[in-house]
């Protein structure tokens, strides 16, 4: 129930260079982070006999949190140059 937490602020710093998240900045970053990944993994591993459904599974768990992360970055997701940006 991450996405019902108190805490309106970021979870994820925003990257230095290229679009999207960096690394987690608050413990609810590296859960939910953790989450994801397990959650991959677990699709990945559950249908390692079915690559056509495995493959279509885990692109979806991959793309399906991405507006949770947008949300949850500081300053939003753009293209970042280094740290001057």
């Amino acid at each position: 129930m991450l996405h019902l937490s108190s805490d309106k602020g970021p979870w994820f710093r925003a990257k230095s260079y290229g679009y999207g998240a960096g690394l987690p900045i608050k413990p609810e970053g590296w859960a939910f982070l953790a989450i994801h990944m397990t959650l991959i993994a677990g699709v990945a591993v559950a249908l390692r006999n079915q690559p056509a459904v495995m493959t279509v599974l885990v692109i979806a768990a991959a793309l399906a949190p991405l507006p949770i992360y947008h949300a949850r970055t500081e300053g939003g997701w753009r293209w970042r140059w280094g740290r001057s940006d």
